[in-house]
């Protein structure tokens, strides 16, 4: 995916090919819509790094797609920079008050937008609000998640894990790896919608680590959907003699010769009725002893 996606919502042909040319000779993975709704709807179901938003669109304005991404969990942190003709004070002030990151006016310079762009996914990255590799919410945002449960009831927690991903980076190396999580990634948002709600969120914690919330009458169903979709689809990832034998072959730290079956989806679950907790180090603590259950079976 080389620098990250970027979800361009501007519906002047001329300028939003401009963008996708000059981004993705930059390295960037490049997605183009022209409407509000469907602007949302591709960032639901693969969430980019950064998106540049025009105001001016043929359904809903930019505002009101602004306002919609801040207020949903899935998508309130992805950094935003309106694009637009609007040049006055107050139209900017509009727009940040909705939670945009930056505004940039027309005509601009494609340098300083590429600068604004790889400014506002650096701080987002630092200020630990997204993970690089998949776009998803992660460490203060997780843990923010993590604290407003104590003050709920109906909740479940999926605690996920891919075994096996440390042998299969040893074979086909880190890149492909990559892939993999944004792969698990991918399913997890669309699972998530098919089958959660608007409220549900998902965070990569880190590594292969990844956390589900939703409602506790939902977390079963959900965590058996996840784990067989991914089970049944992981092996476009291997190459055919792997996925023929079932396992691939690769050295290990220590040297020696060691055989991994392929990558599974292990999946730890736990609600509030199963269990009290008084603070997020307990729920974690739980949801990792619950996945550790789940591998071993």
């Amino acid at each position: 995916m080389g620098k990250g996606r970027i979800l361009v919502v501007e519906d002047d042909t001329d300028i939003s090919n401009m963008l996708r040319i000059y981004f993705m000779s930059q390295g960037y993975e490049v997605v183009v819509t022209a409407r509000g709704g469907e602007a949302m709807d591709r960032c639901r179901a693969q969430l980019p790094h950064v998106i540049v938003l025009d105001i001016m669109l043929p359904d809903i304005d930019g505002y009101e797609v602004c306002s919609r991404l801040r207020t949903n969990l899935r998508t309130s942190h992805i950094p935003i920079i309106f694009l637009t003709q609007k040049d006055e004070r107050s139209d900017k002030i509009a727009g940040l008050e909705l939670g945009a990151d930056d505004y940039i006016t027309k005509p601009f310079d494609i340098e300083e937008l590429r600068l604004r762009v790889q400014n506002a996914q650096r701080r987002a990255e630092r200020e630990s609000l997204t993970n690089p590799t998949t776009g998803l919410p992660s460490g203060k945002l997780i843990e923010e998640q993590l604290r407003l449960l104590m003050r709920k009831a109906n909740w479940g927690l999926l605690y996920v894990g891919l075994p096996g991903l440390e042998g299969f980076n040893d074979v086909y190396g880190f890149v492909a790896g990559d892939e993999v999580l944004r792969f698990a990634a991918l399913i997890m948002g669309e699972t998530v919608d098919k089958m959660g709600t608007a409220e549900d969120f998902i965070g990569h914690v880190g590594g292969d680590d990844f956390i589900i919330i939703t409602q506790g009458d939902r977390v079963d169903a959900m965590a058996d959907a996840l784990a067989n979709r991914f089970n049944a689809e992981v092996g476009a990832h291997y190459d055919f003699k792997a996925r023929q034998q079932g396992y691939i072959v690769y050295k290990g730290r220590d040297g020696k010769v060691q055989r991994a079956l392929l990558m599974t989806m292990a999946i730890g679950v736990i609600k509030p009725d199963e269990m009290g907790f008084t603070d997020i180090r307990e729920i974690t603590e739980a949801a990792a002893d619950a996945r550790r259950r789940a591998m071993a079976r």
